[in-house]
């Protein structure tokens, strides 16, 4: 069993402030209409740019005006600057750049390597909150040091690209009381090298990261093997404990039975809920691994620093399009290329990003201070929060789901900071959501606990 939230029309009205189980029903109109303005065509014009730099290999040339890495960079730049004129002064867009060494692996002469990264700063100067969307341009042929060939990059990550720069092109003319980063990233197939220098620059500068949302090969509907063709289902990759300080924790995730609630994970199951509201004929399924098998994407620079981060990626890979030089071999063609995409597909997985974050960036804070008492021996569960520190609030959502269930079963609207469930606290799992008036709901907190 799972809730889905159906259309926007209504909240049930409360007489009181104590608990009211309902259903609820709400589609944020300017949520709705950002939506509706992703273009498949606008997705596949960015992807046919970024093939037509031939390589956009790490290793490429960063001086050529026309081929390589630094063609493409300074094109992802442009962009962005041109989305920021619709942004009133609240975008801002560069190229951050570091110098690498040669490391004796994937790196075999120092690089100035460069992340593409606007910033659309939000409107509430005490919200502190940022939100990320990344995906990486730069790609790789059969062999990741062949920096002149061509490798078109179209799927991977040609898509994640795509998907970023049409999320600027809508939300810039939108504003947000929390701030928004796009990144298009670089070095991601010599070792995740551009998303490690944001995520350690983050890590000492205190960035106040509350979701980062990573897009990597998200455009094509078809696998090779099994010649699944289904552009309906798309992944959400999660890690379940903690990549970081789980030693220090691990005593209270067990004995609260938190192994399946991490941030990243609470993270995933939000997209799902919101995406699904959103988008019509996608369902996201949540994978209980932080990623593939054999692979790794840029996500995990930022949950190995204690950052949220979930990797967003298509049901279905075929690879024979990934990571591969472009030949026709056995009767099989081989290569990253723009027609082996599914471009109605990645309209989908571009709208259900854009409702998420757009959903995240306009909900006040998360509820401060979430606690469940556990003073008695009782089969009913109170619930006690503080108003969270930013954000118009109208009141919170206490999610309430059996301790087997993947996802958040009941949702039930106060506007009081306490409540009195008739669930027992030892039967099923609790958060609490802080909400405003346009229902854009914050992050789920899961409740500490108190003995008073």
């Amino acid at each position: 069993m799972k809730y889905k939230l159906i259309t926007a029309v209504v909240f049930l009205l409360l007489v009181t402030s104590q608990l009211t189980a309902q259903t609820i029903i709400n589609k944020d109109p300017e949520i709705e209409k950002m939506v509706s303005g992703v273009s498949a065509d606008s997705l596949q014009s960015y992807i046919h740019t970024l093939v037509g730099f031939g390589t956009r290999n790490t290793l490429s040339t960063q001086t050529d005006p026309h081929r390589g890495i630094g063609a493409a960079r300074l094109w992802v730049l442009s962009k962005f600057k041109a989305f920021a004129k619709n942004a009133g002064g609240r975008m801002t867009a560069l190229i951050d750049t570091t110098t690498i060494q040669p490391d004796g692996r994937r790196i075999d002469v120092p690089i100035v390597l460069g992340n593409v990264v606007a910033t659309l700063k939000g409107t509430d100067p005490n919200d502190k909150r940022i939100f990320i969307i990344s995906g990486h341009m730069d790609n790789m042929r059969s062999n990741v040091m062949d920096r002149t060939g061509d490798a078109p990059g179209a799927n991977d990550d040609g898509s994640g690209t795509a998907n970023v720069l049409e999320c600027a092109r809508i939300m810039s003319s939108h504003s947000f009381p929390a701030t928004i980063i796009f990144v298009a990233f670089s070095g991601e197939e010599q070792g995740l090298l551009g998303a490690q220098f944001m995520a350690e620059k983050a890590k000492k500068e205190n960035w106040n990261i509350e979701a980062i949302l990573n897009n990597d090969i998200m455009g094509s509907n078809n696998s090779n093997e099994t010649n699944i063709i289904d552009n309906t289902k798309v992944r959400i990759f999660s890690e379940g404990l903690p990549a970081f300080e789980t030693e220090k924790n691990a005593a209270y995730i067990r004995s609260m039975g938190l192994e399946n609630d991490g941030a990243s994970r609470q993270l995933a199951r939000y997209i799902k809920e919101v995406g699904e509201r959103y988008v019509e004929h996608l369902e996201i399924v949540l994978i209980y691994r932080n990623d593939r098998f054999l692979r790794g994407g840029d996500h995990t620079m930022f949950v190995q620093r204690g950052f949220t981060a979930v990797r967003i990626c298509e049901m279905n890979e075929n690879y024979y399009h990934q990571h591969q030089d472009v030949r026709m071999e056995n009767g099989i063609q081989y290569g990253d290329l723009p027609e082996f995409m599914d471009f109605e597909y990645l309209r989908k997985n571009t709208g259900m990003n854009l409702s998420a974050l757009a959903n995240l960036a306009k909900a006040p804070a998360r509820p401060e201070e979430v606690k469940v008492e556990v003073s008695r021996l009782t089969n009913y569960t109170v619930l006690n929060w503080k108003a969270p520190a930013t954000g118009a609030t109208k009141g919170y959502y206490v999610l309430v789901r059996e301790t087997s269930s993947p996802v958040w079963q009941k949702k039930i609207f106060t506007d009081a900071t306490s409540i009195r469930l008739p669930y027992s606290k030892d039967n099923y799992f609790f958060a609490v959501q802080a909400v405003n008036g346009i229902g854009n709901e914050s992050l789920p907190v899961i409740p500490g606990i108190t003995r008073r």
